[in-house]
């Protein structure tokens, strides 16, 4: 008898980006693969620097604003109101209690807007591109009721320092409540697809796993976090423009399923629900609304010559679609420009919750496990420094101490 040769075990490199047909913008994917089998995963960004920060410290911040809901198009309201609150927090300003429920609803039909735009590119990655086309043609009603309120689809220009550009007329409730019962009637319909549909569970259940300590220890944030069981939502937590006077909780899957498991599926019913949320929300803000003012100065110049003789820094908070946004912003009390501002969008956050997340799922789970967390790549940044044609990429330590120096430096 011939004796039998010992096989081992071999892993493979398998690179996927910055472009490829299932990215929808560019990240790179270094994956360790044994079979089909993910063991390992690292992920590269810095692919899409715009310098918006850069550009935006050489500007007043009213043309900041501009800049802000340009970092993304589909949280094109979330940026700017994240730096309009860093700005009020920073120069004192108060935000007149009518505009505040114009923001909150701006603010959750942007969420219904992204979550079906979500909600399409999943069954895209999955393969059910019907489904594609009936939750966009859906998301159009909101789009169409966008328009109607601020004059554009998707940079709206609404959000403006201490208030909002446009008020709410009588005239346009009706507008408002049909959309808002287009989604209820219809919203039996996708919860059908999403989460009774046997090639959806069989796609996401048990798939992409983010632990409740994962989801703390990585800092996760909107519903990649709350679907696993940490509640943690900025508009709950600490309450702005008009959220605190609404019923507003935290959405978490074991309320519609008596359990949390933190799989793609989780995310799911977590963003279906909030959609729901978001349509009794922007209700009960029509239906509380008080009269008065939309904005506290309406007087530009008068408004540019306050933030010019601040002295001071302010931070703004806002919970995106996609999860917590903060905006940091410092003036000098010379300038009518800010001396820094500095951006953190939610896709940081869930970035390194990919990698637990990844490991040990098939190859062909990769697009949805990685759209799970509905990442925009426009918005993360990286730092390279180029010296006399050489390019330098900047290790965590190396970043950490340069961020160290910066901080103390503006503390000063």
């Amino acid at each position: 008898m011939t004796k039998k040769k010992e096989i081992t075990k071999t892993t493979y490199q398998l690179p996927i980006g910055p472009i490829h047909p299932a990215l929808k913008e560019p990240v790179m994917f270094e994956f360790e693969i044994d079979g089909e089998r993910i063991v390992d995963v690292d992920v590269s960004l810095g692919h899409v620097h715009r310098a918006i920060e850069w550009a935006g410290m050489r500007r007043n911040s009213i043309q900041i604003l501009y800049l802000a809901e340009r970092i993304c198009g589909i949280c094109s309201i979330s940026h700017p109101i994240a730096f309009a609150r860093a700005v009020e927090d920073a120069c004192d300003i108060e935000v007149p209690e009518r505009a505040g429920y114009l923001r909150v609803i701006q603010c959750e039909l942007e969420r219904i807007c992204s979550h079906m735009l979500w909600a399409g590119v999943a069954a895209h990655e999955i393969g059910f591109d019907s489904v594609l086309f009936l939750t966009w043609e859906m998301r159009e009603k909101v789009l169409d009721l966008t328009e109607y309120l601020t004059g554009n689809r998707i940079t709206k220009a609404i959000i403006t320092i201490g208030g909002v550009r446009r008020d709410i007329t009588k005239d346009q409730l009706p507008k408002i409540h049909e959309t808002l019962n287009y989604f209820k009637d219809n919203f039996e319909k996708l919860r059908k697809i999403f989460l009774d549909d046997k090639t959806f569970k069989l796609r996401s259940q048990d798939c992409g796993i983010l632990t409740y300590d994962d989801a703390l220890k990585l800092c996760a944030v909107g519903p990649t976090t709350r679907a696993s069981g940490v509640k943690k939502d900025v508009r709950v937590d600490q309450a702005y423009a008009a959220y605190g006077d609404l019923d507003i909780d935290y959405i978490t899957p074991d309320v519609l399923t008596g359990e949390v498991n933190g799989d793609v599926y989780d995310r799911i019913i977590v963003r279906l629900l909030e959609v729901k949320q978001s349509i009794e929300l922007i209700e009960q803000a029509i239906t509380g609304m008080p009269s008065g003012d939309i904005v506290s100065e309406p007087k530009i110049p008068k408004l540019l010559n306050h933030i010019k003789k601040t002295a001071g820094e302010g931070i703004g908070r806002h919970e995106a679609p996609r999860g917590e946004v903060i905006h940091y912003v410092k003036f000098d009390g010379e300038h009518e420009n800010p001396y820094t501002w500095k951006v953190r969008a939610s896709t940081y956050n869930n970035i390194l919750p990919w990698i637990p997340m990844l490991k040990g799922e098939q190859i062909a789970d990769i697009p949805i496990v990685a759209a799970s967390t509905d990442p925009c790549m426009s918005c993360t940044n990286r730092v390279a420094i180029v010296d006399q044609n050489k390019k330098y990429e900047l290790d965590k330590e190396q970043l950490h101490k340069l961020s160290v120096e910066k901080t103390r430096r503006l503390m000063r």
